[in-house]
């Protein structure tokens, strides 16, 4: 008689689809956390992807009332944001150390500075056209300072005075006459009459003692010239002498020296009254 069989003993452990089953699950969870992690939290979406995922696989019973109330998800939730609050302030951190704040004063002072400039600017232009109206051109200089404050018009001492002297000559007066005209138009605005001498003493018959004194007296010509003849205002009008501390050429030849024998108007802004 055959011996029979042996049935064939069941297989030990799970079956291996099991194994690949539950990597797959692992990588999906590992998956859903990262985008998780990675994104702000909608309760009511997460609430529908969960309960999808709960009908289709089995998993994270449970989980779709947890996201509001539950201990470990909501825990979770607040951990996330409170991380991504914290990588945002480092952000913000790292950003104020490497491009920090700049200073309001600094900047309203620039603000002011190129204002003032523009301002400047235009002056400049619109003096430059009133002296080529007034067909003065090749009498007078105008110019800027670098800081731009003043805009100012500048005349040689030959044209205005005598060697050694402070009265304006009678050929000088139509020229000061149309830059009169000229000021006029900015009698609002402070403005200050200079007198430039060039190095070289006074003569030992002259009225005025030094250069200072004769520098101070033509300018003080010029002003008067504008207030009583032309109606400038005594309020805003300077008159000051310089000598010959402030010289725009060399003294060291007669070129130079007639250049820094000279008379200077300059035209400030109107706030700096």
């Amino acid at each position: 008689m055959a011996k029979k069989k042996k049935a064939e003993e069941a297989p030990k452990g799970s079956p291996a689809w099991m194994a690949t089953f539950s990597d797959l699950m692992n990588l999906l969870l590992c998956f859903f956390v990262l985008l998780f992690s990675m994104s702000s939290v909608d309760e009511a979406k997460y609430e529908e992807l969960v309960v999808s995922l709960s009908n289709s696989f089995s998993i994270f019973t449970g989980g779709g009332a947890a996201i509001g109330d539950g201990r470990l998800i909501s825990s979770g939730v607040s951990q996330l944001n409170e991380l991504d609050d914290y990588y945002s302030d480092m952000g913000a951190a790292s950003e104020t150390d490497e491009k920090p704040n700049a200073d309001p004063m600094k900047e309203y002072e620039e603000q002011q500075k190129e204002e003032q400039k523009q301002e400047m600017e235009e002056m400049y232009d619109e003096l430059s056209e009133m002296v080529e109206s007034k067909d003065i051109m090749d009498d007078i200089t105008i110019g800027m300072d670098s800081q731009y404050q003043y805009v100012k018009i500048s005349l040689s001492g030959a044209i205005l005075f005598d060697s050694g002297k402070a009265e304006v000559v009678k050929g000088a007066k139509p020229i000061l006459s149309k830059i009169g005209d000229i000021l006029k138009v900015y009698d609002d605005s402070l403005i200050k009459i200079e007198g430039h001498t060039d190095n070289v003493p006074t003569s030992a018959g002259s009225k005025y003692a030094d250069n200072m004194e004769l520098s101070t007296a033509r300018a003080i010509s010029v002003w008067n010239y504008f207030v009583h003849k032309k109606g400038l205002s005594p309020k805003t009008l300077e008159a000051s002498g310089r000598s010959q501390y402030n010289p725009i050429a060399s003294n060291k030849t007669a070129e130079g020296r007639a250049k820094n024998r000279r008379v200077e108007i300059k035209i400030y802004k109107e706030d700096q009254k």
